[in-house]
């Protein structure tokens, strides 16, 4: 299952170039909306997400200040209840993706990665610190969250609605989605008001 949010990505590059080729609104969406995946950028989430069986996984990634309205570590206690409220919502994924009932999903796994997060034992932690020191000289922070289901009715889980998400998050502008499912691959760019993708 790993290797298929792994092969999201570079799957999808020609997809996702070829529909940016007819999104010309104006120069700032053109620039946005042809940004290299996985690049930081503030407003700009990138979600994976592959379904194969009864099993579902997605994994989320945002620049912190989309999620906290900041990037530096929480110093005040305002700042420490950002860093908590937001992790309480993250840790309840469910209604931010927007899965059907019918499909019933358990969540079999989440793990939340960030700097920010630093000291609360999550897995791996460390090793995204030392990689983002050496991505950005510690001048972004990062969320990484992924998550894993098992769904008894999979075929009743038509796509992701990422409605919730946006308004958890109202710093998060645009998501880059990308899907693998049973009618195979596609990328879309996610706004608050077009905010569902099909598997």
């Amino acid at each position: 299952m790993r290797h298929l949010l792994l092969a999201l990505p570079f799957a999808l590059l020609p997809v996702i170039a070829h529909a940016n080729e007819h999104h010309h609104h104006d120069h700032h969406d053109h620039h946005d909306e042809h940004a290299s995946l996985g690049s930081h950028e503030h407003g700009v989430a990138q979600l994976d997400a592959a379904l194969e069986g009864t099993v579902l996984e997605i994994e989320l990634r945002s620049p912190a200040i989309n999620l906290l309205g900041f990037e530096h570590a929480a110093n005040s206690a305002e700042d420490k209840r950002k860093v908590a409220d937001a992790r309480a919502q993250l840790e309840q994924p469910g209604r931010l993706f927007g899965l059907s009932a019918e499909a019933g999903c358990k969540l079999d796994e989440a793990r939340l990665e960030s700097p920010l997060f630093a000291g609360k034992g999550h897995e791996h932690e460390h090793e995204h610190e030392h990689e983002h020191e050496q991505h950005d000289a510690g001048t972004h922070s990062d969320v990484h969250a992924h998550y894993r289901y098992d769904c008894s009715t999979p075929d009743a889980l038509t796509g992701l609605d990422l409605r919730a998400l946006f308004e958890a998050f109202p710093g998060t502008e645009k998501i880059q989605a990308q899907v693998i499912g049973p009618n195979g691959q596609q990328g879309k760019l996610l706004r608050a008001k077009q905010a569902q993708i099909t598997f």
